[in-house]
């Protein structure tokens, strides 16, 4: 059994602390408090599969969440509704957002589930001249949710991870991610050359049997730059180093080249090849996957814009047979009036590491809709459904959700909200299936 060293993302938080502190005392000189932000928010919840197994072993609980929390951010906070202004950040010198919480997790019947959940996130930014920019980001989470959502900066809100443990058991995710840009050349409202390096560290641990730790160390440095105000590149290279407690680690690499072609601000076509190599220790297979694809980006209106990206993929193993299949990844934004519509698909494959079940080379298809609408001024509406296709060598998953949510702000410090939910798995697998009813109420005062 391989070891895996944790990095505490605390030694991260307080160096990061001491590099921006003298631009945050600065920053908060004038009114300390405007920038603070304290919260608890109480929740409700019933579930009625709380393991996620098959309908005849399931075990439903009501589930009791107490959340202390608090907000830290160089933006001020509105005097109408006490929520932080939202400030661009290209324009700002320097920032930092903080938002961390505890959650204190009580099962009405199966008490040996309780347990604390922690959700921390980090976004940090410094300009150390007109053109080089250092940003970082950190996100935190302690739970011991059956199924992780996805914590990739890039993924589709409200999808989850294609991996899941195999009982509630607590586990922990923190992943470090600095960056630095440099820009140079053009840069313009729609085209900025730029050179950027940035590194992951990504660190998965589990308690008990039910999944392994991992770590993930990745660099990747990118190149943009246009030839003039229509036609542009962009390049891409991953290095990435794979740590597994039982799996046989890895090496990865990635490569990824675009061309764009601008008609005007509004819509531009791209072509795109992304080429990756997985190289494994004994007694796994290495393979390669090759993505030849094309795109087009189109804002129809102010209030519609939409972007569809279309081709093939194909997986060389180092023994066995190819397999391909089609590659897409469609999103469609509208706002009318005061209903905002959003539809995102996506297909072809994932790679799964660094998760609980490390299920490794996936095919996978998926789509999400949602609607959310302002019924009233301090009121909103939102149903919303997904559904997701995930195949294995040996497994395959049928899972599709819907579901609804509303929030009332009561008052500029005190926030309701409820929602329901229903969600089945259609596997393969004999006790693969399950179903999962789910309705919550939290309240959320904040000060």
């Amino acid at each position: 059994m391989k070891e895996i060293k944790r990095i505490g993302w605390v030694g991260w938080i307080i160096s990061l602390s001491i590099m921006l502190s003298p631009m945050i005392v600065h920053a908060w000189s004038e009114d300390l408090l405007s920038h603070f932000q304290a919260y608890i928010d109480i929740r409700e919840e019933y579930n009625s599969n709380i393991n996620l197994t098959s309908n005849r072993y399931k075990q439903d609980d009501f589930i009791t969440t107490v959340t202390p929390g608090f907000k830290i951010s160089t933006a001020p906070r509105s005097p109408v509704t006490g929520q932080f202004q939202q400030t661009p950040t290209a324009e700002e010198k320097y920032g930092i957002d903080l938002d961390f919480r505890a959650g204190f997790n009580f099962f009405a019947e199966n008490h040996e589930d309780n347990y604390i959940s922690l959700n921390g996130s980090l976004n940090a930014w410094y300009a150390l001249s007109k053109n080089l920019n250092f940003r970082v980001r950190d996100y935190l989470i302690r739970s011991d949710d059956i199924r992780e959502p996805d914590y990739s900066a890039n993924a589709i809100p409200g999808q989850y991870l294609v991996s899941r443990t195999g009982k509630r058991t607590p586990w922990i995710r923190n992943v470090f991610e600095p960056s630095v840009q440099y820009e140079f050349g053009r840069k313009d409202a729609v085209a900025v050359d730029s050179l950027a390096i940035n590194y992951r560290n990504n660190v998965y641990k589990i308690q008990g049997s039910t999944g392994e730790d991992s770590m993930e160390n990745s660099i990747n440095p990118t190149l943009t730059y246009w030839f003039n105000i229509r036609n542009g590149v962009y390049f891409q290279y991953g290095l990435t180093l794979g740590n597994f407690q039982q799996s046989s680690d890895l090496v990865g690499h990635m490569a990824t080249g675009r061309y764009t072609y601008r008609f005007n601000p509004n819509t531009s076509i791209f072509g795109e090849y992304t080429q990756s190599w997985l190289r494994f220790e004994p007694p796994s297979l290495d393979y390669t996957v090759y993505r030849p694809s094309i795109g087009i980006q189109h804002a129809f209106s102010p209030t519609l814009s939409g972007k569809a990206q279309f081709g093939y993929f194909w997986q060389s193993p180092e023994k066995g047979s190819t397999t391909g299949g089609l590659y897409y990844d469609v999103s469609l934004s509208q706002i009318v009036g005061k209903t905002t519509y959003t539809l995102l698909s996506q297909g072809g494959y994932q790679e799964d590491y660094f998760t609980a079940q490390n299920r490794g080379f996936t095919k996978t298809y998926k789509v999400l809709g949602r609607i959310s609408h302002q019924l009233l001024q301090k009121m909103s509406v939102g149903p919303y459904s997904s559904y997701e296709w995930n195949k294995t060598t040996n497994q395959t998953d049928r899972i599709w959700e819907i579901g609804g949510d509303a929030s009332y702000k009561m008052l500029n410090w005190l926030a309701l909200s409820l929602g329901v939910s229903h969600l089945e798995n259609h596997s393969n697998l004999l006790n693969g299936s399950y179903s999962e009813y789910r309705t919550w109420l939290n309240v959320t005062a904040t000060y």
